[in-house]
């Protein structure tokens, strides 16, 4: 199984080397110590789904969009449903936090989960952080690492 956290960012909207960035990576380089994990920026959601359309593998894609209206999970909620991906065989998770005027219903269409962290709106570079931490949190949880703890 591989993971990948997309974004969705104009050029004009792009930080450079923000300090988020820098956590996101961290978070990244980490779970890559459980399974291949990277960052991917895109365009825009059209670009986001045409790169997702030319992934080849023997599984489909998973995509699991980040929505402040999707579904809200605890830590180890996420981490069940992606241990039940992997466990599927899934090859290749992408987890996309989206574009600054939210997904598309034909984004939306494709998701095969909808997350939110809650019912907040937070800036795309902390979205970003968030999810890298909560995908290494996941990995650790599914790894039985002490990372977690129960909290």
């Amino acid at each position: 199984m591989k993971l990948v956290l997309a974004s969705i960012s104009t050029a004009r909207t792009r930080p450079k080397a923000a300090p988020a960035d820098v956590l996101s990576t961290e978070y990244l380089t980490r779970s890559a110590r459980y399974t291949p994990s990277e960052p991917k920026t895109f365009d825009s959601e059209v670009a986001l789904l045409t790169w997702l359309d030319r992934q080849s593998a023997r599984t489909t894609p998973a995509l699991i969009l980040c929505d402040s209206r999707g579904e809200q999970l605890t830590s180890e909620e996420l981490a069940a449903r992606l241990g039940r991906l992997r466990d599927a065989g899934t090859q290749l998770i992408v987890l996309a936090i989206g574009p600054a005027d939210g997904w598309t219903t034909v984004a939306r269409s494709r998701a095969t989960l909808i997350v939110a962290f809650g019912r907040i709106t937070l800036p795309h570079e902390l979205a970003r952080t968030v999810l890298a931490e909560q995908i290494y949190r996941a990995l650790t949880i599914l790894a039985g690492h002490p990372y977690h703890s129960g909290h």
